[in-house]
């Protein structure tokens, strides 16, 4: 008999509704599918290429995966892929001649500016990584803070191809000395009459970070849209999403971290009732999470019987070592099998646990640890943002059987 465990590689791949009904999980084929369609609004024009029922369209500037649209796929879909623009995308126009792009890279021996088709003679690499916006799970704060309410949709796991930027830095000389912050700069046109540092987007990560960061312009094996940052982006592993700079003009090596408002008080760990400085930590690395991607409440009741929980994990900078799911809330746990291609430590896995699951209602919660042995928190780490929400009790789901 074929282990129920393991998915075939053609449907690890692709997702596919087959996929789904072979595991007894095609919710989003059916009712979840319906219900997306009933509740959609139009996607911004730059974005009108993706999946509608898929997403969950908070503003022109965010758009959210629906949980219920992820599927079996270790790489998620670009057209069911999330979008967050802290400012409006540039025009389209940028992608007319994608070559002609360029980055000026500072804080090195050499200085200079590079356009897009010489970056591409300095070598290429790819690598998948999980994307994910800072405040995914913001939307499970009982203290609402202000900004889009995400629940798991605002992250997906994808696939970069572009230079290596220690590729770039090793051309240039090297790294000049004293510089402690790698600093990516954002092309996005700034609205006149304002400060530009209060909206301009830059961000800057410690230097040890340009080790594995990438000057992208492909993602899933594609020319890099307008929507997720093309033609250029500064994609940073393990980082939160923020830190993945799109339209990069400027990549600086820089003794200090940038004065934009983005970067000294945007994307703080304030603790609640404070205000954001620049003295609290920043929004850096990822930690530690997964979740439950089926199956769900709103597929509507299930048979009694045996059900495949499934869903994705990841570590940030960390691969992961393993993933438990409990039925009963979090009072017992068991070991999930870690299923479908490992793409490396930046990438999340697909787990997968049969369980039998008898009339009444269940709690569905996933708990992952990483290969340093760090272990998914029970609770979210309280902050004025919303940010960094790792909590598996936050991320449980409830589930009918009748």
């Amino acid at each position: 008999m074929k282990d129920s465990m393991t998915l075939p590689r053609r449907h690890v791949l692709a997702g596919s509704a087959a996929a789904l009904s072979a595991l007894g999980l095609a919710g989003w084929t059916g009712a979840a599918r319906a219900q997306a369609s009933a509740a959609v609004k139009p996607l911004p024009a730059y974005a009108g290429w993706k999946t509608t029922d898929a997403l969950i369209v908070h503003s022109s500037n965010t758009l959210e995966t629906r949980r219920a649209a992820f599927g079996t796929s270790v790489i998620t879909p670009s057209n069911r892929l999330y979008v967050r623009n802290n400012l409006p995308a540039p025009d389209a126009a940028i992608l007319d001649s994608r070559d002609a792009w360029t980055v000026s890279v500072e804080g090195v021996k050499n200085p200079r500016t590079l356009t897009l088709a010489e970056l591409r003679t300095l070598g290429v690499e790819t690598v998948a990584t999980v994307l994910q916006c800072s405040g995914n799970g913001r939307g499970f704060f009982p203290s609402k803070p202000s900004g889009t309410p995400w629940s798991v949709g605002a992250a997906g796991c994808v696939v970069w191809s572009g230079v290596p930027l220690r590729n770039v830095v090793a051309a240039l000389g090297g790294v000049a000395d004293g510089m402690v912050y790698l600093t990516g700069t954002g092309g996005e046109k700034l609205p006149e009459g304002v400060d530009p540092l209060s909206v301009l987007v830059e961000r800057s990560v410690p230097v040890k970070a340009m080790e594995d960061a990438l000057l992208a312009w492909e993602m899933n094996g594609e020319p890099l849209s307008l929507a997720h940052g093309g033609p250029l982006r500064l994609v940073v592993p393990g980082y939160q999403g923020v830190n993945n700079i799109k339209y990069v003009k400027r990549v600086a090596f820089t003794p200090v971290q940038s004065q934009a408002r983005i970067m000294s008080h945007g994307y703080r760990m304030s603790p609640p009732g404070s205000k954001a400085s620049p003295d609290q930590p920043s929004v850096w690395e990822m930690g530690v999470k997964s979740w439950i991607n089926g199956p769900l409440a709103e597929s509507g009741p299930l048979k009694p019987g045996l059900v495949q929980v499934h869903g994705v994990a990841f570590g940030g900078t960390q691969g992961v070592k393993g993933v438990e799911v409990s039925v009963d809330g979090g009072k017992t746990w068991r070991s999930a099998q870690l299923v479908g291609p490992d793409l490396g430590r930046f990438a999340w896995r697909q787990f997968v646990l049969p369980v039998q699951l008898e009339a009444g209602t269940h709690t569905l919660a996933s708990r992952a640890t990483d290969v340093a042995g760090n272990v998914q928190a029970e609770q979210r780490e309280e902050n004025l943002g919303g940010f960094n929400n790792t909590s598996w009790r936050d991320h449980a789901v409830t589930v009918t059987v009748a």
